[in-house]
């Protein structure tokens, strides 16, 4: 096998001639970037100018705009006031219920065979809807016309039933509703 034999330019072998060219043609591109960058900064700082100057001839146009769009803004701004001041309404209505009367009427009538679910008052109407799960047929019935001779509680219904078949014991869910008077 042949002896392979390497040389290694040590300093004073290089090129210089090499090293200037690539120094001359990267001091030539960093003018030409220059040059274009100041080119490109003074065409920007021309159309600022000129879009000021436009915005400028325009605004007597716009301040017109401005008063129909500011009244069409109020306008919105006032129907929006209106539907918070509906939702506040409503909030106050739920909370001026009579919850202490309407929960101490409803605790006078239930006995231990009756588990009450859901307790869902409609202000507007002035009723209660009333959900749960009696013992049994004679129990619902019972709870009905103790809702009924309750002093608060109006027109007591039951609006449906329906008998568990899977359990047992049979229970019965059921919805009941039951209008309340506002003077109690």
């Amino acid at each position: 096998m042949r002896r392979l034999i390497l040389q290694f330019p040590d300093n004073g072998q290089q090129d210089r001639r090499i090293e200037l060219a690539i120094l001359l043609v990267s001091i030539l591109v960093l003018i030409s970037v220059f040059y274009q960058f100041r080119q490109v900064s003074e065409e920007v700082n021309y159309w600022n100018i000129r879009v000021e100057r436009l915005e400028q001839q325009q605004k007597p146009k716009v301040t017109h705009r401005t008063r129909a769009s500011s009244r069409n803004r109020g306008r919105e701004i006032g129907q929006e006031i209106r539907k918070e001041i509906v939702k506040a309404n409503a909030i106050l209505g739920q909370i001026n219920l009579p919850w202490e009367a309407l929960f101490n009427s409803v605790e006078q009538a239930i006995n231990e065979d009756v588990a009450l679910l859901t307790l869902q008052p409609n202000i507007g109407s002035q009723s209660l809807r009333i959900g749960g799960e009696a013992r049994n047929m004679s129990v619902l019935l019972d709870f009905v016309e103790a809702i009924e001779r309750e002093a608060i509680f109006k027109n007591a219904h039951l609006l449906n039933y329906k008998i568990k078949q899977d359990n047992p014991h049979r229970p019965i869910n059921f919805l009941l509703t039951a209008s309340w008077i506002e003077s109690i």
